[in-house]
Parts: structure tokens; C-alpha cells; sequence
């Protein structure tokens, strides 16, 4: 892991790194997430949000099994309830 050394200007900004920007697949206008763990800033793109929440998600989900499937069968049990 490399770490970059970077300011904060007096509006509250600060410069992500070409070289990240580049690694990370970054450019004008990408939308990033902003969190903070532990004392600690983590920025995210949109990308890494979903992959982590997909990660998340498989430890519940039934090996086999479509998550589809099994939301449309208890939609459809419902429906024959009404």
C-alpha cells in the first residue's frame, strides 16, 4: 500500500492524486462515496460500493437457489393469499 501525502485548502478540499485517479479509474465527474470508520476517511466509487454490498449479500444467500426465483414464489404466495 502506498500512502500520498495531501492538503486540505480552506474550502475543504483536497487533491486525489493523478496516479490514483488513474489506478482507481477515476476522471472528472465520477461520483464517490465518503465514509468514515474508525477515525479513519474511505472514499469509494459506485463500483466498490456494489461489490462490497454483492459481498455482503452472498453470506445469506442459499447456494443453488435464485434469489429471483424464491422472491417471485412468495410474491406469487401472496397473491393466491389475497
Amino acid at each position: 500500500m502506498q500512502i500520498h501525502t495531501v492538503r486540505l485548502s480552506r474550502e475543504g478540499r483536497v487533491l486525489i492524486p493523478a496516479e490514483v485517479r488513474s489506478a482507481m479509474g477515476l476522471s472528472e465527474g465520477s461520483h464517490l462515496s465518503l465514509s468514515v470508520q474508525d477515525g479513519e476517511i474511505r472514499l469509494f466509487d459506485r463500483a466498490q460500493a456494489l461489490r462490497r454490498a454483492r459481498d455482503i449479500a452472498r453470506k445469506y444467500k442459499k447456494s443453488g437457489n435464485s434469489v429471483v426465483d424464491e422472491l417471485l414464489q412468495e410474491r406469487r404466495a401472496e397473491a393466491r393469499r389475497e
